[in-house]
Parts: structure tokens; C-alpha cells; sequence
């Protein structure tokens, strides 16, 4: 039953996503919507090499909020530096040696990072070194301790 219901999450989210682009919800839009989705959720099971097996789900509304709010919080700092340029700024790389391992973990991370204003994934090296690009760099310590902290926490109870 479970197996069922994890293969069905894909075209029902696709579906909705059909509709709500469409604007939508008359019979045509539905069945074109429901084959789109069953076709492509297929195809894209197929494509996939390794399963996922996140076991701590409960975890994730409270690292999506954490995302939210430092998304928030970088989109002002950001908007500071383009309003004021005349701060002072200190760009620069850093490496963050990360503990997770999981891929779908260390994506979720790359994606976080990524969403972050101010912030630019450059790197996830073998040997799990994350090399990161930060628009103002003051402490070096303080941003592998807030990635540690607050993402790849949640992320290794969730993935490892």
C-alpha cells in the first residue's frame, strides 16, 4: 500500500500543477492533466537510479520554515548593499566539510544554498567539502557553524 501511495505523489502533484497552470478544472484539462502526469511520473521513475528513503518527514516543515526565513533575511541584506552601496563588503569562498552523505541529503543542501541570496554553491567535492561563494564574508567560523546548525542537522536526522 505504501509503495502505491509513494508512486502516486508524483502525478497527482503533477496534475495539480497541470490545472492550476491551465486555470482550469473542466474534464479536458483533467484527463489531459492525470494522463500527463501518470505518463511523466513513469518516465521519471525510470530515470531514477537510486530511491530516496528519508525516514524523519516530520522534520522538513520546520528546515522549510528555517529556509524561508533566512531567504527572507538575505533578500534584505542583499537589497541593503544594492540600496546603500557605499557598505562595506567582503566577498569571498569558503569551505564547509559537511557529515552528510546521503545524494538526495547533500541536493537538498545544494538547492538551500542555492535559494539563499547572497550565497552561490560553487562546489561539492569528493571527499564532501562544500565550497561555497558568500556576498559578504566577516566570519568565516559563524557561516559553517549557521550551515551545520541550522541545514545539514535536519538534513542528516532526515537522509543518513
Amino acid at each position: 500500500m505504501r509503495k502505491w501511495l509513494t508512486r502516486a505523489v508524483l502525478p497527482v502533484c503533477m496534475l495539480l500543477l497541470w490545472l492550476l497552470l491551465n486555470q482550469s478544472v473542466s474534464w479536458g484539462q483533467v484527463l489531459v492533466g492525470a494522463a500527463l502526469g501518470i505518463w511523466l511520473g513513469w518516465a521519471s521513475m525510470r530515470l531514477r537510479p537510486l530511491k530516496a528513503r528519508p525516514r524523519r518527514i516530520w522534520l522538513l516543515p520546520g528546515l522549510v520554515w528555517r529556509v524561508f526565513v533566512d531567504v527572507v533575511r538575505s533578500n534584505w541584506a542583499v537589497a541593503q548593499f544594492v540600496w546603500r552601496p557605499r557598505l562595506p563588503m567582503s566577498p569571498g569562498f569558503l569551505e564547509v566539510p559537511l557529515e552528510l552523505r546521503d545524494p538526495h541529503g547533500l541536493a537538498m543542501m545544494a538547492c538551500i544554498i542555492t535559494y539563499t541570496p547572497g550565497t552561490v554553491l560553487v562546489d561539492i567535492s569528493t571527499n564532501h567539502i562544500m565550497t561555497l561563494h558568500v556576498l559578504d564574508l566577516q566570519n568565516e567560523e559563524e557561516w559553517i557553524s549557521l550551515i551545520k546548525r541550522r541545514y545539514e542537522r535536519t538534513l542528516i536526522e532526515v537522509f543518513d
